[in-house]
């Protein structure tokens, strides 16, 4: 596949096969990262990567696009079919770009909005402080209750209080099913638009192992990556709801990421985003997002077996959220700790986390990928047993000032764990049985086989 690029730039030919080789020799477990399909990459690294074109189907600022507009119809064709809805942009670059632009289409400058808090499981792009979303909206949020569920009385006190202009939905951090209805039933008492972000759950949705929003919200936002499987990027759909409350608001949204955000799309993009929505669409995705929720919960049944404490004690998604703090060990560790033995999850902060974002009590876990690969239950088990050794082996051994009030001994004996506990051997141990296991369910024949099962 890097023929020519080994010809014209060995360094980053080396560079992307040693990837290559993490990826295939290791559990990749983070909620937000998936493997495409053989197919999904060729329309990604196509000839429409050369190819420009601001405006929509129908109606570009350039010439030439008589191709580019059949294939962008047919990516909005196939996603308005599968998540059942009346309107759908596919040209946003990110999730971010996603809900700037639902912002940008509903709200004006110093509106109210409401969402999920950051260190409770939110997401940036809803108007958190770090974002520049909270420069030009005025953000209040809500949480989650202790059990991991979203806070009902503390959203529908914030909603009546701020009368905000959008009440978000979806975030980073959430292992239950989300009731879309009662947010609705909140967003509806103050006459918000009620916009939920699926962009973790989307393939979990689009194959009917989740609840749809569409009857319930104005605006679904969601990315195309994560569970759905498709290449990084977003789509902005527009509900038969979402036109009863503004009958203008799908034309609002495009003007909003065209050209409010967003000049020429990435038409790479947005041709995988195609193959990846026909994919999505076949009963062998469905049966993969399946067995999604069957390995996280399975999973997570286990890890509870080893004594760690879950927000929302299990998973009923793709996701797993794991407070160490009866562990004695913060995320950070624990997550360096993994990844030197294969195991690639991410640090996160739990709710009513006491310590800093960077250096949180939480840790996530995703069976997206590893599902992929085409592991089950039986797997599952053996990955809850490596990860309670690592923890159990984490007590153990001297962490040194990890955790100190003093910054400075604090950040020095971090450095030091990351350089030894990459060398550990009692983890390289660990590392061997991982990379065994996944010699066992090789990348490229299941991202292979996706394109196979739907071509029979």
């Amino acid at each position: 596949m890097i023929i020519s690029l080994k010809k014209t730039d060995s360094e980053i030919a080396k560079l992307i096969l040693k990837e290559e080789m993490r990826q295939q020799e290791s559990l990749i477990m983070i909620p937000s990262e998936n493997y495409t399909s053989l197919a999904v990459k060729e329309a990604l690294g196509s000839v429409l990567t050369d190819k420009y074109s601001e405006g929509y189907p129908g109606k570009r600022y350039y010439q030439g696009n008589e191709i580019v507009d059949q294939i962008e119809r047919l990516a909005i064709i196939r996603a308005k079919k599968l998540f059942k809805v009346v309107h759908v942009n596919v040209q946003p670059h990110s999730g971010c770009e996603g809900n700037l632009a639902i912002l940008f289409a509903v709200c004006e400058v110093g509106d109210p909005i409401l969402s999920q808090h950051l260190y409770m499981g939110g997401h940036l792009s809803m108007g958190q402080q770090a974002s520049v979303t909270s420069k030009y909206y005025k953000p209040y949020y809500y949480g989650l209750t202790k059990e991991g569920d979203i806070n009902w009385q503390e959203l529908e006190s914030q909603a009546k209080k701020y009368r905000p202009k959008i009440i978000f939905c979806g975030g980073t951090g959430f292992t239950k099913i989300f009731d879309f209805a009662k947010f609705a039933k909140i967003a509806d008492k103050v006459g918000a638009y009620f916009v939920a972000d699926v962009s973790h759950i989307g393939g979990l949705i689009a194959a009917g192992v989740h609840p749809s929003p569409k009857n319930h919200a104005h605006i679904i936002m969601t990315t195309t990556h994560k569970t759905l499987r498709g290449p990084r990027g977003a789509m902005i759909m527009v509900t038969k709801k979402g036109l009863k409350k503004d009958p203008e608001l799908s034309l609002k949204i495009d003007k909003a990421v065209f050209p409010g955000l967003q000049g020429g799309p990435h038409n790479n993009n947005i041709t995988a985003l195609a193959v990846a929505l026909k994919e999505a669409s076949g009963f062998d995705f469905q049966q993969y997002a399946k067995q999604i929720v069957k390995n996280s919960k399975a999973l997570a049944d286990k890890l509870i077996k080893y004594d760690f404490k879950l927000i929302g004690n299990g998973s009923k998604n793709h996701m797993i959220w794991i407070d160490l703090g009866n562990k004695n060990i913060d995320g950070w560790t624990m997550a360096w700790a993994c990844e030197g033995a294969g195991i690639i999850c991410n640090r996160q902060s739990i709710p009513f986390d006491k310590k800093s974002p960077y250096y949180p009590s939480g840790l996530r876990l995703g069976t997206p990928a590893i599902t992929t690969r085409g592991m089950k239950e039986k797997e599952m088990a053996l990955i809850a047993n490596w990860l309670n050794n690592i923890a159990e082996y984490l007590k153990r051994i001297d962490l040194g000032n990890i955790g100190a009030k003093d910054k400075e001994k604090d950040q020095l004996a971090r450095k030091k764990f990351k350089q030894r506990i990459l060398k550990d051997q009692y983890i390289l141990k660990i590392k061997e049985q991982v990379q065994i296991l996944c010699h066992k369910f090789p990348v490229n024949s299941i991202v292979n086989s996706i394109v196979n099962s739907i071509n029979k």
